[in-house]
């Protein structure tokens, strides 16, 4: 690890962390949020959130097949609607520059979404995408995450 941001600077922490709270008092759904972050964390090659959120999403009840298709979630007929506009949302926020935000990936969003949401859906892409940057750009150790949802190790 080249630094340990959470004792350097906890206040940054704790307002990542408020960040997150406010999407999970949401209405989102729990193993969404966790595609979500999957998602992100896999475009960003962000291999300690990766670990956390698939070992998070199992431990939520979620099935291994989708997460391993997560990564082809547009070839793979395993999401729902709901499920693709938040993925496809993820990928353009994330991929900001180079998408830009498409008109038609955010009419999908919205015919999914109410206002609400569409804001804790971007919400909750705005913060893994920066939960990426702290890890990947501080060297996070990969493999040692344990689910707080689940003890026990996948």
């Amino acid at each position: 690890m080249r630094l340990d941001y959470r004792h350097e600077l906890p206040e940054a922490s704790r307002a990542m962390s408020q960040l997150e709270r406010v999407v999970e008092a949401s209405t989102l759904d729990p193993k969404m949020r966790e595609l979500i972050k999957l998602r992100a964390s896999q475009i960003n090659g962000c291999a300690y959130c990766v670990d956390m959120h698939t070992k998070d999403a199992q431990a939520m009840g979620e099935d291994a097949q989708r997460l391993h298709l997560v990564a082809v979630w547009r070839e793979a007929p395993v999401f729902s609607p709901r499920e693709r506009a938040a993925l496809a949302w993820t990928e353009a926020l994330t991929l900001l520059p180079e998408t830009g935000a498409p008109d038609d990936v955010y009419a999908e969003v919205a015919r999914e979404f109410g206002a609400e949401e569409q804001v804790a859906l971007t919400l909750a892409i705005i913060a893994i995408n920066g939960w990426n940057r702290l890890a990947v750009g501080f060297r996070q150790p990969v493999g040692e995450y344990v689910s707080h949802l689940h003890p026990v190790p996948a």
